[in-house]
């Protein structure tokens, strides 16, 4: 035999000998998680105790005794009964936001302008004169019907402008240190799609903003550095983690947000999974995405495919766009803020590049806008088959539009924390006949559409189980009504939970590998306190993340001390 021969022979049998022994060897995993209820999310599925990760994907599930005897040597994790479900999906949250509520002057859940007032007195304290107070979360929609002027604001703050951003991010209050450094006067006129708040006798701003009407102020407030965006990104995920949320589809992103998500995933800092709709206002941003299309992560931390685009405001502020008149102000229907022809413009070129397009759409008008949009650049823009074109919001829609959102396969994304706060005051708003259509979670569902639930935190709380408490009952944390808000509209359990991981999955193109927990899916999943499925409504309320996972790392561990 030539030595050529003789090399290749011995090849051949080492090779023989590799797939003899591999065929024996029992299969591997990085850890093995055993003894739990989990809730697999995949209806076929057996019941289900336990499963295998390796390199951060589920690669087998089964009973405890099953996979113990296939994974041998492999260090296991007792979950000791506890329920396990797949990672939350918040697939409309914005995680700067949340970030920045934590760098600023929290102003959530305080009820009276008095209040408000007095948080700002305390940070003048601490706060070097000429420098910016920044605030956030009182609620816009609530104080809407009597808006605070900004006198008491001027006495605690005289020398620091201030500037208060209301919880949903579609009214601010200002001092009148801060009108003075913007120069805003009487004699200053609204700009398009938004009000200067005026005294109705003497004309002076009395240092409301709402919807565009901001920019004239907040254009003068100092940016965050790169290194300050990241930080509140971090602190973001963080709590994200805490409440069991693995993914978010962050809704609205700019510039220097996309460049601190970048920043933060060169660095494996990422600990949550990024899903980005772009800001459509900033043209430089998206038409390179116009151009080449979306940036799919094959690891799965950083996806940007989608545009997210506003077509009216919020109804708290009276910016939804309707076909009539607001009920308690007659004088406004409110504002659109892309027009029609825009919004063509940005579908027909996302289609064109297979980039999703979500649009905020509040106002039965609005809705109706944008389903005549998104019907006619599916007939006529080069689409392709699968779009999964959004509607985020729907809050307020005329029925029969219901319908069309299942025949254009158009998803419905929408809050059901935006229901049980918003109740007390969305009858004196819209009236009683428009408000069958508010909020329809099961005329959607019983309409065929995909429909996912969301927060659109921090404007609502980010922890899920609220949400899906709000959509099983459409009551208060307190019960009322009781029985429910427009009961019919309510969701039952599974559904609601379906629509937090498994549809949450498929409205950013995911669901062949998240929002369930089998083989071949990324392993994400929390560990709870109690039975999703099982306990009573108000538990909901209680329910507790004790550990979350990222790809099979441990990411948060409920402090029990």
């Amino acid at each position: 035999m030539k030595p050529s021969q003789l090399i290749t022979a011995k090849i051949f049998f080492c090779l023989i000998l590799l797939i003899v022994f591999s065929c024996g060897r029992a299969p591997s995993a990085d850890t093995l998680f055993i003894n739990g209820h989990i809730v697999t999310m995949n209806t076929p599925l057996p019941a289900v105790e336990a499963f295998a990760v390796k390199d951060g994907i589920i690669t087998a599930v089964g009973t405890t005794e099953e996979l113990q005897k296939k994974y041998r040597n492999v260090p296991t994790e007792d979950m000791q009964g506890k329920t396990v479900m797949p990672g939350i999906i918040d697939s409309h949250g914005h995680i700067m936001s949340l970030g920045e509520s934590f760098l600023k002057l929290n102003l959530e859940g305080i009820k009276t302008p008095a209040e408000a007032v007095q948080r700002v007195k305390e940070r003048v304290k601490q706060t070097a004169p000429g420098e910016w107070i920044i605030g956030w979360g009182w609620d816009e929609g609530a104080w809407a019907k009597n808006y605070p002027s900004n006198n008491e604001l001027n006495a605690v703050s005289p020398d620091n402008p201030v500037w208060l951003t209301g919880l949903h991010g579609f009214a601010s209050w200002a001092n009148n240190k801060a009108l003075e450094i913007a120069d805003i006067t009487k004699d200053t006129p609204n700009p398009p799609n938004g009000q200067i708040v005026k005294h109705p006798k003497t004309g002076e701003p009395i240092g409301i903003f709402t919807n565009e009407a901001q920019g004239l102020i907040a254009k003068y407030i100092p940016p965050l550095s790169l290194e300050q965006i990241e930080k509140a990104y971090l602190l973001a995920f963080n709590e994200c983690l805490k409440n069991g949320i693995t993914t978010v589809h962050d809704a609205n992103v700019s510039q220097k947000m996309l460049d601190a998500l970048r920043s933060l995933e060169a660095k494996k800092q990422l600990s949550i999974r990024v899903y980005v709709m772009l800001d459509a206002t900033d043209k430089q941003l998206i038409e390179p995405f116009f151009k080449n299309g979306p940036i799919i992560d094959p690891e799965h931390w950083l996806t940007i495919r989608t545009v997210k685009v506003f077509v009216d405001g919020a109804l708290g502020s009276r910016g939804a766009v309707l076909f009539e008149p607001y009920s308690d102000a007659p004088n406004t229907s409110g504002v659109i803020t892309t027009s029609p022809e825009e919004l063509y413009d940005i579908t027909a070129k996302s289609l064109k590049a297979g980039m999703q397009v979500a649009v905020h759409a509040i106002g039965d008008r609005a809705n109706r806008i944008t389903l005549d949009v998104f019907e006619k650049a599916l007939k006529t823009a080069q689409a392709g088959a699968n779009n999964r074109l959004r509607i985020e919001h729907a809050q307020v829609m005329a029925l029969e539009d219901i319908p069309r959102f299942a025949q254009l396969g158009i998803i419905a994304s929408m809050q059901p924390p935006h229901c049980t706060s918003d109740m007390p005051w969305v009858e004196d708003r819209i009236g009683k006949g428009r408000a069958k259509g508010a909020y329809a979670w099961r005329s959607f569902l019983n309409a065929g559409v995909r429909l996912i639930l969301n927060s659109d935190f921090p404007g609502e709380t980010l922890n899920p189980f609220y949400g899906m408490y709000a959509a099983e009952t459409r009551e208060t944390p307190e019960g009322k009504p009781e029985g429910g808000w427009y009961p019919e509209q309510r969701l039952t359990r599974n559904e609601v939970v379906h629509a937090y991981t498994v549809e949450g999955a498929y409205a950013g193109f995911e669901e062949t590998f998240k929002g369930q927990i089998v083989p071949g899916m990324v392993a994400d999943f929390i560990i709870l306190s109690d039975n999703i499925l099982s306990v009573p409504s108000k538990t909901l309320l209680l329910i507790t993340v004790e550990k979350t996972y990222v790809g099979g790392k441990l990411m948060y561990k409920q402090d029990t001390k």
